[in-house]
């Protein structure tokens, strides 16, 4: 069969759009793998850089407003947590975890000498890299890599995306990106994919096009196999129609499934406020608590909120003070919120940031995001992270 250009570039689209879909999902495609209390981490990147201080508000902190003496949240419209800390009126949702013992709070997650480019900053939290170092996979991919070193099941790990992030690529083994089962299932099974794949012989050597008819046959089997499991016990719980709503609805669909996943990876963003950031973080932050408020609900009700553990993370967070454009700039430190039935230290885990005690403007980080990371794969994953993360880092306790 003679393969036109067209065609190629047909393929060539359909590889590309499922990332260049991995062998190993074949491994689940003939028996059940799930287990009960199967251990779940749900990765929310919050792209962009988000502002951590008007996140969680250090509202009794005079420093706080002086610095921010338009872009300050109002005492009267911040969410109390306790006398003095509060979080960001759109967060209704996550107050409510925070007072039912869902939610935990680290504050001041950093890394040593930060990096304020969104590209360097977010691929050191990708790789888990020193700033000083450039590696070209992910800690979550290297998880991968772990998990299946002389196995025939891996583990796998889905991104609701169309494009796979650096955290999921292993050496040896990727994550899947899938922004939506119902739409990889149709475009791989298209009457003209199907057609080159059965018209398809193997010819002896290596021909131009074979990586792409091997790329197209996995990407045919993976896209069936991961939307007959979304679909074999689907959520009925009710979402909101905003793009992490959906992809945390998919998600549940999947954790309810078969579907042998320990790893689902999502993004919202962008938080990069330069200019009039009120209104901006106020709209993703809205969507973000919907969201998860949907999800936590949907996973009580499923009775699998205590075996999943959603986190997120930002590549960096923003200077103290406002700039002229009623906005933020770069900086460094940030919080993390780690959301769980399964937590067992909750609430508020470490102080504040010291407005008084700065960086040349910036917050000082004490928590190094790699501690987190070393915490989920050691507790929660119960995976070797020493060799995951090449270094040995201290355990945290809220898991």
């Amino acid at each position: 069969m003679v393969i036109k250009r067209k065609e190629f570039i047909q393929i060539g689209s359909l590889a590309t759009a499922s990332l260049l879909v991995p062998k190993f999902l074949k491994a689940f495609e003939s028996k059940s793998m799930v287990l009960p209390g199967n251990k779940v981490v749900v990765i929310l990147q919050l792209s962009g850089g988000n502002d951590g201080l008007n996140t969680v508000i250090p509202f009794r902190n005079d420093l706080y407003y002086k610095a921010r003496p338009k872009l300050g949240i109002a005492k009267d419209k911040v969410l109390a947590l306790t006398d003095e800390v509060g979080l960001n009126p759109a967060l209704k949702g996550l107050k409510e975890l925070y007072d039912d013992g869902s939610l935990s709070i680290l504050n001041n997650v950093g890394y040593p000498n930060p990096d304020r480019s969104h590209f360097r900053s977010m691929d050191i939290w990708h790789t888990a890299s020193d700033s000083n170092e450039y590696w070209t996979n992910g800690w979550m991919g290297r998880y991968l890599d772990s998990q299946c070193k002389g196995c025939d099941k891996p583990t796998q790990a889905i991104e609701i995306d169309d494009v796979l992030s650096l955290a999921l690529k292993g050496e040896h083994i990727k994550g899947i990106a899938v922004k939506d089962p119902r739409r990889l299932y149709g475009t791989a099974n298209e009457k003209f994919f199907r057609d080159i794949m059965k018209n398809h012989v193997d010819e002896a050597g290596e021909q131009p096009a074979d990586y792409l008819y091997k790329t197209m046959a996995e990407t045919l089997s993976s896209a069936d196999y991961i939307f007959k499991q979304s679909r074999m016990h689907p959520t009925n719980a009710v979402y909101p129609t905003t793009n992490l709503g959906s992809s945390l609805k998919t998600i549940a669909s999947l954790i309810y499934s078969e579907i042998n996943t320990k790893v689902y990876y999502v993004s919202l963003g962008s938080f990069d406020t330069h200019i009039n950031q009120e209104g901006q973080q106020n709209r993703l932050f809205t969507e973000m608590n919907d969201a998860i408020k949907a999800f936590v609900k949907d996973l009580k009700e499923q009775h699998r909120f205590d075996d999943v553990l959603l986190f997120s993370f930002s590549e960096f967070g923003r200077r103290v003070e406002q700039n002229a454009s009623n906005g933020t700039d770069h900086g460094t430190a940030n919080n993390m919120f780690m959301i769980s039935g399964g937590l067992k230290q909750k609430g508020i885990l470490n102080p504040m940031p010291d407005l008084s005690d700065l960086n040349e403007g910036d917050l000082k980080y004490n928590v190094d995001f790699k501690n987190v990371y070393a915490t989920i794969l050691n507790k929660w994953l119960k995976a070797d992270d020493k060799s995951i993360l090449m270094k040995q880092y201290e355990y945290l306790n809220f898991i």
